[in-house]
């Protein structure tokens, strides 16, 4: 599905004035998803081998809760609790199943020794203090319980092509030509993202005490090919550019 413009100049409108932008356009954002299957459905892959004996699971910034409806029908991964800043993508994750309190990741309460896993998918590169994020997610895992920190790492293949094209300040550039994924995210957007290393966010995990990481990867295919078929997760992180790292409370 090729957006046009039109679409992504106004959602940077609305993106500016805050989270409202994805309340503005939360249906499209699911379809987004949708008509990139194969991107979903190897992400969708990837947090499920992370999800094994999860639990009671908090997911934060569950968006419209599609990932935990996918987890749930395919994988038989119940999340019923969210949090998630947008309204309108929260109004849709309780359509959906999930209980969800409408607040940042940042600001929002995550209660204390309430959970077995902490789950953040996706959503680091939109905070701004991952750090108190995490604290937040170590007091309300109970002993044992685990983090699971998904995100688009700075130095991967995704990471490096958005960044360039933040540089050049454009997807138009001769250097970027047939290099591109089939939808990339549009320049405004991504100025909003706050782009981590693996390493940034290993020493961060660290910081708020966990221990014993491991790391599992997917979209290891270049950006402009990785649409073409549903990847199989794999350990490590030094190639792909969808990467979760597990870490425990010990």
């Amino acid at each position: 599905m090729n957006l046009p413009y039109s679409f992504w100049s106004t959602a940077f409108i609305f993106f500016n004035m805050g989270y409202e932008s994805f309340d503005v356009y939360a249906t499209e954002y699911d379809s987004w998803f949708i008509e990139n299957r194969n991107v979903l459905e190897s992400e969708v892959k990837l947090v499920a081998s992370c999800l094994k004996d999860a639990g009671d699971v908090l997911s934060i910034g569950c968006g419209s809760g599609l990932f935990e409806k996918i987890l749930a029908d395919k994988y038989g991964i119940i999340i019923n609790k969210g949090i998630e800043p947008s309204s309108s993508m929260a109004e849709i994750a309780v359509k959906r199943g999930m209980d969800v309190i409408v607040a940042t990741g940042e600001e929002a309460d995550y209660g204390q020794e309430e959970f077995d896993t902490v789950l953040f998918n996706g959503c680091p590169c939109y905070m701004q203090n991952l750090a108190l994020a995490l604290s937040k997610a170590y007091t309300a895992l109970r002993k044992g319980g685990k983090v699971v920190v998904i995100d688009v790492p700075k130095e991967s293949a995704y990471g490096l092509i958005y960044n360039l094209a933040l540089a050049v300040g454009t997807w138009e550039h001769p250097l970027l030509k047939d290099c591109t994924p089939l939808m990339p995210y549009p320049i405004e957007l991504v100025k909003q993202a706050n782009w981590r290393t693996t390493a940034e966010k290993i020493a961060l995990i660290e910081q708020a005490g966990f221990g014993n990481l491991s790391f599992s990867q997917t979209l290891i295919a270049s950006p402009c090919y990785s649409h073409n078929k549903v990847e199989e997760p794999c350990e490590g992180y030094d190639k792909g550019s969808y990467v979760a790292i597990t870490a425990y409370k010990l």
